[in-house]
C-alpha cells in the first residue's frame, strides 16, 4: 500500500501529545507542523448564550520520511 507523502494525524481523546508523536514516527512520518484549536459548548446563562471552552483539538502535519 502507497503512503501519501503528507498526512494529518490527530490527538485522540485518550492519547497524550507524546504516544501521538510515537504513533507518527512508528507509522514512517515526521512531523512537520502543529495546529491546535479550542472546542466550545453553548450553555445558556441568565436568558443569553455564552460559549465555554471545553477541550482543544490538536492536528499534527507529517511528511514521510526518505
Amino acid at each position: 500500500m502507497a503512503k501519501g507523502a503528507k498526512m494529518k494525524f490527530e490527538v485522540a481523546e485518550n492519547e497524550t501529545i507524546e504516544q501521538c508523536l510515537e504513533r507518527i514516527h512508528a507509522q514512517g512520518y515526521m512531523p512537520v507542523g502543529r495546529t491546535e484549536k479550542p472546542i466550545f459548548q453553548e450553555v445558556k446563562e441568565g436568558g443569553e448564550i455564552v460559549y465555554k471552552p471545553i477541550g482543544r483539538q490538536i492536528v499534527f502535519e507529517a511528511k514521510l520520511i526518505d
